[in-house]
């Protein structure tokens, strides 16, 4: 493993954190078990890369050949259920905490996976496809998040959330045609721009335009 590879394989590491905790921490506020728990939180850290896989190709996905990631998450998820369940063992709560933190580690893992899917796309031979590339770090940054809320009976963010595929776009973009200057600025200026941007989105609420819905009683 060269030097390049190394540090995709620790930044995959740290996206594989940060949105375990993000899953893990829905699945607790949606009063799900610690299976759920587990298994929402593992599948927000590797159903983005499950999906980029199969559209690569590579079968089966890394995710079940290389036990790292799955390993990574299913144990970030555990400590994440223990610690929330320490903290709540006298009736106490964390909803601000919580709703601060999720947002940041969803972003964070946004952003990485967004960096990660390019990269990959790009490794496995696609890097002159521009539009193939940007799709794929969108689809790997995004993925996850879609499968864990939609297991968790909820409209996925991406559809009405503010401005959230978006930003898995721009930072796809932005790292595909900075990283021929460096790689390392071009990942750091990605991943900076998809959590700006999504934090951004969440403080201020931005929004799409949508179409307005008539009331039921003028239909």
């Amino acid at each position: 493993m060269n030097a390049v590879d190394f540090a995709f394989f620790l930044i995959e590491i740290v996206g594989t954190v940060a949105f375990a905790i993000s899953g893990a921490m829905i699945a607790i506020e949606r009063n799900l078990d610690l299976f759920g728990v587990l298994f929402l939180g593992v599948t927000t850290a590797i159903g983005g890369g499950i999906m980029r896989d199969i559209l690569l190709g590579h079968i089966p996905p890394r995710a079940f050949s290389n036990y790292i990631y799955l390993t990574v998450a299913a144990g970030t998820a555990l400590v994440v259920f223990l610690v929330t369940a320490w903290n709540r063992k006298d009736g106490g709560h964390r909803h601000r905490f919580s709703d601060a933190a999720l947002n940041f580690f969803d972003a964070a893992g946004l952003g990485i996976f967004s960096v990660v899917g390019v990269q990959n796309t790009i490794s496995a031979g696609f890097g002159d496809n521009a539009f193939f590339c940007i799709f794929l770090g969108m689809i790997t940054g995004i993925g996850g998040g879609m499968l864990r809320d939609m297991m968790s009976r909820a409209t996925p963010m991406v559809l009405h959330k503010q401005v959230y595929a978006l930003a898995s776009v721009g930072g796809s973009i932005c790292y595909y045609y900075l990283r021929q200057y460096s790689h390392t600025w071009a990942v750091i200026l990605a991943t900076g721009l998809v959590m700006v941007v999504r934090l951004l989105a969440a403080h201020y609420r931005w929004k799409l335009p949508k179409v307005r819905q008539v009331p039921a009683d003028k239909l």
